[in-house]
């Protein structure tokens, strides 16, 4: 279930995801996917930053439609399935459905992915081809190996319009028309994003999702304009290991195998919602099939592997989970510094961690670290579990 201030709470048996915390910016299909990571034990934090504005309203998408109508264009490249179907329902509100089939039937239609061919199908048409890798960069390349100069080609975007595909459509020699089935607006939904930007750059989440590039660049946005843009940023932006999972760069996507080591993992549906991040210096986690359920299962596998520590001790088994600690598997509470105490004592293997080096690692000054230490002792069922080794640090008794 969701309270007033958009964080899921956990119910139920534990799953993979127990003590996680994750970060949602979603709006459409966002009960989806909170759904899904909520099922497998983790808390959300639902923060849409835009959300699709109604096609009744949506005077520019039938003044796009009237256009292309008129224009029969030659080449049509349908991005989503999503844009598709909703350009067709705007006609169909319009008393232009039919005639918008015909000159889409006369046209070589092009998809970005087998979820826009579906749409096209579905639809009753066909389509001359697909894009290779799903994006919108192949996509473009297709058509322009087809022959586009001298031809109208009419473009679906979907909410973030790619500039450089549609001038490399232009330099080819094409007359090009856009339509945008879809616009994103402000959610407008209370102090959520505001308490979501709050919440990473205080490093209080695990994952932060993305699913649009329209909401990426918005909460990017928003978190500059915050005051806390820095911060936000910092958070983000520690680079994962060289062999982190399905991490994106400008040309390539990886294997999977070890976590990354940002305070805050970002990721992205696919390369397009990655792009904005990408600008930013923040390297997504990016699954090698751009699904929403591909990238639920990329979350969990990153979580599972870069995200949680535990250890034996004579008390029985210690578990940090995000921002959780487990102990013989039963949730106890404990603060930020403490928790990320334990994590990093667990993770020195029972070698002794020294003042200077805990206090760098925690951003903790003297006193602040002996109160982390002290609440840390209070938390365990053994306070002798940490043992302070006099004049180099503390070790954990495992």
């Amino acid at each position: 279930m969701t309270d007033t201030l958009g964080t899921a709470k956990v119910t139920g048996q534990a799953g993979p995801l127990q003590g996680f915390r994750i970060g949602v910016t979603a709006h459409r299909r966002a009960g989806d996917l909170i759904e899904a990571l909520e099922r497998r034990g983790a808390q959300v934090l639902h923060a849409p930053a835009l959300k699709i504005a109604p096609v009744e309203s949506d005077e520019a998408l039938m003044a796009e439609i009237a256009a292309v109508i008129a224009a029969a264009p030659d080449i049509v490249l349908v991005t989503t399935a999503y844009g598709l179907r909703r350009w067709c329902e705007a006609a169909d509100a319009a008393g232009r459905g039919e005639e918008l089939l015909a000159v889409l039937g006369r046209a070589d239609i092009y998809v970005r992915g087998p979820k826009a061919r579906g749409a096209v199908r579905a639809a009753g048409l066909d389509d001359a081809g697909i894009s290779p890798d799903e994006t919108t960069a192949s996509l473009t390349g297709l058509a322009i190996g087809a022959g586009v100069r001298g031809k109208v080609v009419a473009v679906q975007v979907h909410g973030f319009t790619d500039a450089a595909a549609l001038a490399q459509l232009r330099d080819a020699g094409a007359t090009v028309l856009t339509v945008t089935p879809y616009r994103w607006i402000s959610a407008g939904d209370g102090d959520r994003l505001s308490q979501l930007i709050d919440a990473v750059a205080n490093r209080e989440l695990d994952v932060l999702t993305f699913t649009s590039a329209p909401a990426a660049d918005a909460v990017l946005s928003a978190a500059a304009a915050s005051g806390k843009g820095d911060a936000f940023l910092a958070a983000l932006r520690s680079p994962p290991a060289a062999d982190s999972p399905h991490t994106v760069g400008p040309h390539t996507v990886g294997p999977h195998s070890a976590g990354g080591t940002a305070a805050v993992a970002s990721a992205a549906v696919g390369p397009v919602t990655a792009a904005p991040l990408l600008a930013a210096g923040i390297t997504p986690l990016v699954p090698e099939r751009f699904r929403m359920g591909a990238l639920i299962r990329l979350v969990v596998e990153h979580l599972e592997e870069a995200g949680a520590v535990q250890v034996e001790s004579r008390s029985g088994l210690l578990e940090v989970r995000g921002q959780a600690l487990l102990i013989n598997h039963v949730p106890v509470p404990l603060a930020p510094a403490p928790l990320q105490l334990l994590k990093a004592l667990i993770g020195a293997g029972g070698s002794v961690c020294s003042q200077a080096e805990l206090a760098a690692t925690l951003g903790l000054g003297g006193h602040a670290l002996h109160m982390a230490v002290s609440r840390l002792r209070a938390a365990l069922p053994d306070p002798a579990l940490v043992e302070t080794v006099v004049k180099r640090g503390y070790r954990l008794r495992v």
